[in-house]
């Protein structure tokens, strides 16, 4: 909350802080593909799910470990549980991610022909499926102008003033009433490397800030 008790900009100075990331950030690089490098909608959503609590590194050994056994929904069901569970290990909560994944498969074949939803709503309908992975798998695998919201970019929305809201997800619909529809394609890239790089957890660097005569982080002072 700033000083004055707003917690939240105007929309001119979202359209600021937005402008003034695009220019300090490098938003979407060249290579950049879908959700944990996954070539197709079921393995993006997969990918996400295994994603949830768990490192980068340890997440892509789980993912090549399942896909190395299966790589459609008919095909993860025919595993048993011990050889599902002991290929998704790496990434952690592999019971509770095993049974969503076969409540996934499930759902995607008896409701959805196999096919994965293409809108959020429709993804966010399926199990294991929450807003996060929904809005990463609209941006990187059908190419959706939506911004994902993790812990980086929540802690940069609500320290900022972008957006409020108790969750992630909240923080997500917020932001997405909020934020300019032209900031949408990369704003999950800016705002990231921002978290990353500038608003950090611990030790935020405040004075070098580009947004700090914007910023509602009274800590900024």
């Amino acid at each position: 909350m700033a000083e004055d008790g707003r917690t939240l900009l105007t929309g001119d100075e979202i359209e600021t802080v937005f402008e003034r990331l695009k220019k300090a950030m490098p938003g979407k690089t060249k290579g950049a593909k879908g959700p944990k490098d996954q070539p197709d909608p079921f393995r993006s959503c997969i990918a996400c799910m295994l994603s949830a609590q768990s490192r980068d590194t340890n997440t892509a050994k789980a993912t090549a470990a399942l896909f190395r056994k299966a790589r459609t929904p008919e095909t993860m069901l025919t595993l048993s549980d011990d050889e599902l569970i002991e290929a998704i290990k790496p990434a952690g909560l592999y019971n509770s991610k095993a049974r969503s994944i076969r409540k996934f498969c499930h759902m995607l074949i008896e409701e959805c022909d196999g096919v994965v939803p293409n809108t959020r709503a429709g993804l966010m309908k399926m199990p294991g499926i929450g807003r996060k992975c929904a809005d990463i798998v609209m941006a990187f695998t059908f190419e959706e102008d939506a911004i994902a919201v993790d812990t980086h970019v929540g802690r940069v929305c609500t320290r900022t003033g972008l957006a409020q809201g108790k969750s992630e997800a909240k923080i997500a619909e917020s932001l997405d009433e909020r934020a300019p529809d032209w900031a949408k394609p990369e704003g999950h890239f800016w705002l990231i490397q921002f978290g990353k790089r500038v608003c950090t957890s611990r030790a935020p660097k405040c004075p070098e800030c580009v947004l700090n005569d914007v910023c509602l982080f009274p800590q900024r002072l």
